[in-house]
């Protein structure tokens, strides 16, 4: 009889999703991107659309050559900022989620705070801040990117924590384990990937935040206020040359979280 191979092969692809990513995946977005540029070029150019109104890629590339150093120290504030609130609201954000999910009342009452939090909108929010602590710090803006970090981050990371199976908890209850044993070995294997999902979503979050509270006041610096006073300037293809470094900070952000996430899974999977 010929042998019987009994051996195992793991999929893995569910798991890291970059590993085994095609050229495909990755050449068609790039060329995409290209065709959409072309023609934005071409629509511009032949219906000699004013650069008030859309300029083209042309010349806001040549914004961007000719200010990269402005653009990356306004990136560079914006981005400490977002950064900022960004750990500080994942921080409020799992513990917020674990103690929740830990105590039944604490849930109950924190649901219509979470949900007030989620509706209140930036721009009402950060001129209110610039008044309490001061429009010559960047304290508003940090706290605006936090709240709107905090927000999904803890709806994921209890949405994990429910995700916990009544007969794993009954079984570390069986083995007289204590609340931190039961954190290591159940809660958080378990909560980890949702806790991820909403670090990739606020990550972007954060940035949008911290761009937007810079529309409203606060100390010199940051790609929000190089927008808006290069508009005010009438210099459109310059305010456009910020959002494209904007748009470059935010993807930075989004890259940053995912690469943490697939090498947390790599050095953190189960046997």
């Amino acid at each position: 009889m010929a042998a019987v191979d009994t051996t195992v092969t793991r999929d893995t692809r569910a798991r890291f999703p970059i590993t085994e990513v095609r050229w495909s995946t990755v050449v068609a977005p790039l060329v995409l991107g290209a065709l959409f540029l072309l023609s934005w070029e071409l629509v511009v150019d032949r219906a000699e659309i004013e650069p008030f109104i859309l300029p083209a890629p042309s010349a806001i590339w040549e914004q961007v050559t000719a200010n990269t150093g402005n653009i990356v120290d306004g990136a560079t504030v914006t981005g400490r900022n977002a950064l900022i609130g960004m750990l500080a609201g994942a921080v409020l954000g799992v513990v917020g989620a674990a103690v929740a999910g830990s105590f039944r009342f604490v849930d109950q009452m924190a649901a219509p705070v979470v949900a007030a939090l989620a509706v209140i909108p930036i721009v009402a929010l950060a001129p209110v801040l610039y008044s309490m602590f001061g429009a010559a710090v960047n304290t508003g803006r940090i706290i605006v990117a936090g709240v709107s970090v905090a927000v999904p981050v803890y709806l994921n990371t209890l949405r994990g924590i429910r995700q916990v199976k009544a007969v794993h908890r009954e079984l570390m209850t069986a083995y007289a384990a204590g609340p931190l044993q039961r954190i290591r070995s159940v809660t958080l294997p378990t909560a980890t990937p949702y806790v991820f999902t909403g670090l990739r979503v606020a990550s972007s979050l954060a940035v949008i935040a911290a761009l937007i509270a810079e529309y409203f006041g606060g100390p010199i610096g940051g790609l929000g206020k190089s927008i808006t006073s290069s508009a005010a300037s009438s210099n459109y293809p310059l305010a456009w040359a910020y959002v494209f470094g904007s748009i470059v900070l935010g993807l930075l952000f989004y890259v940053v979280t995912l690469l943490v996430e697939l090498w947390f899974s790599r050095h953190h999977q189960p046997a």
